[in-house]
């Protein structure tokens, strides 16, 4: 069976990246069609694949601003040539499960939400008169256009699994289409417990700085609080405006290494988890050390954190509410080890087997080798 995976993008490791890890061990042999690739930012696992990027790569500052080629994406993942695939398996935040395939094909796409840009955050992204004039008018048109090709596109799909409840409601309601959830793998190995039990007295935030995440909402409850530390690390388009804004008990980093990761994660109090997440791999990473979870009340985070028993909710987005959650924080005691037992069911056996019971659903589960 010849397989081919296409994927958004692929510069960074972040939680659509490690799903995509999964499939390339299910698939050894299978090359990767992608918008754009920067060499060295994903895995080894991942890195070993034949890698085939669009013309977007080829574009001025293709890989490193191709969120501004939003209008030629589209495009971009229609060109790829999949003849001769048995199977195309996709994972797609934006544009991959539109990749065209030939008759005889099967399309599986493992979905982590519809574009993301024009229907749950066009508000955060392009609102709020972020943009003067002409482009103020365009976007509207452009939004538009990119929603009519989103909901053709999904007709390409002959089976969806979302990577919640939370999203597969969304592709009911935009795209009127039924689909099977998988939560993510997290891995329960990598992130664990602390040696040596304690807190480095701060509180974390992991996280791309984009507007849909909501760190500015944090960064504001943690105003007029000197005696709370918040660390934020990781990077995006916000983050000059957010390090203008951030009070002086905020502290911020870029992306951190795996290793450092696991080390801020297992010296922090708690995660801060502000924003409305399609699934949300960083709390269940956070819990399977053992840490607990501050986190609105909304998205996936409600299919992975129990109140009271591995984190808290908030429930409007206002500094004041999430000031209150904190509050209550740190008058609950936690239990580290019930903590991590929960996340354990996150792990990656979990995900293989759910998985491989979708391919074998849909006939494509045969063993590749």
């Amino acid at each position: 069976m010849r397989v081919a995976l296409v994927h958004d993008w692929l510069t960074g490791m972040r939680g659509g990246e490690k799903v995509l890890e999964a499939f390339c061990d299910r698939f050894p042999d299978a090359p990767i069609y992608t918008i754009v690739h920067r060499p060295g930012s994903v895995s080894p696992v991942i890195e070993s694949h034949r890698i085939f990027p669009s013309f977007v790569q080829r574009l001025p500052r293709g890989v490193s601003s191709y969120q501004r080629y939003l209008p030629l994406l589209p495009a971009a993942i229609e060109r790829f040539d999949l003849r001769g695939f048995d199977l195309v398996l996709s994972t797609s935040h934006c544009v991959a499960k539109g990749a065209r395939v030939h008759p005889g094909t099967r399309h599986l796409c493992y979905c982590h939400t519809p574009m993301r840009y024009v229907w749950p955050a066009y508000e955060e992204y392009f609102g709020d008169k972020r943009f003067g004039a002409p482009a103020s008018w365009l976007l509207p048109l452009l939004a538009t256009a990119l929603r009519t090709w989103d909901v053709a596109a999904n007709h390409r799909v002959d089976s969806f699994a979302a990577n919640s409840r939370h999203v597969a409601a969304r592709i009911a309601r935009w795209y009127g289409r039924a689909a099977r959830v998988i939560h993510p793998w997290v891995d329960t190995e990598r992130f664990h417990p602390p040696a040596e039990p304690g807190e480095g007295g701060y509180d974390l935030i992991l996280s791309a700085l984009v507007p849909y995440k909501r760190i500015d909402l944090a960064l504001d409850a943690y105003r007029g609080r000197p005696e709370q530390r918040l660390v934020v690390a990781g990077s995006g388009v916000e983050k000059e405006r957010l390090l203008r804004r951030a009070p002086q008990n905020v502290r911020f980093f870029d992306w951190l290494s795996p290793e450092e990761t696991v080390r801020m994660i297992q010296s922090c109090r708690a995660l801060v988890f502000p924003g409305e997440e399609d699934f949300g791999i960083v709390p269940v990473e956070a819990m399977a050390c053992g840490k607990p979870v501050v986190a609105f009340r909304s998205g996936g985070a409600m299919e992975t954190v129990v109140e009271g028993e591995t984190g808290l909710f908030f429930d409007r987005p206002t500094p004041e509410d999430l000031a209150g959650a904190l509050d209550r924080l740190r008058e609950q005691r936690w239990d580290p080890p019930a903590i991590r037992a929960h996340a354990l069911r996150f792990g990656r056996e979990r995900f293989d087997r759910e998985v491989d019971a979708w391919l074998d659903e849909e006939g494509v589960g045969a063993d590749p080798s």
